[in-house]
């Protein structure tokens, strides 16, 4: 039996997640959860926070073993991108986007 959990519209750049999210792919839960909690960047909390919500979802299930699960696939799409107005010299105004991720972590049974 397979499990998820989906964050959507989450505040951190999509290319920044799919890196830390690499680190996890095919591996355990339990060492999953530790690569992301000694893990410096920003992302590695929203990871932990997806993935702990995965395996909330498995155990919901009847006939899981928590302990045997494993991280089949971590999709980071992008979101929307919020597009803002920064100041510059001369009366000029340069783009700054804020770009947006959804985080969609599957996990399976071994």
């Amino acid at each position: 039996m397979e499990a998820k959990a989906v964050a959507k519209f989450i505040r951190v750049s999509p290319r920044k997640t799919r890196i830390v999210a690499e680190n996890i792919k095919g591996k355990g839960v339990e060492d999953a959860l530790n690569i992301l909690r000694f893990t410096p960047q920003k992302p590695a909390a929203i990871l932990s926070k997806v993935l702990y919500s995965a395996v909330s979802n498995a155990e919901q299930m009847p006939g899981v073993d928590v302990d045997s699960l494993i991280v089949e696939s971590v999709v980071v799409n992008e979101g929307p991108t919020w597009k803002r107005i920064q100041p510059r010299a001369m009366g000029r105004a340069f783009r700054v986007r804020k770009r947006t991720s959804h985080i969609t972590i599957v996990v399976k049974e071994q």
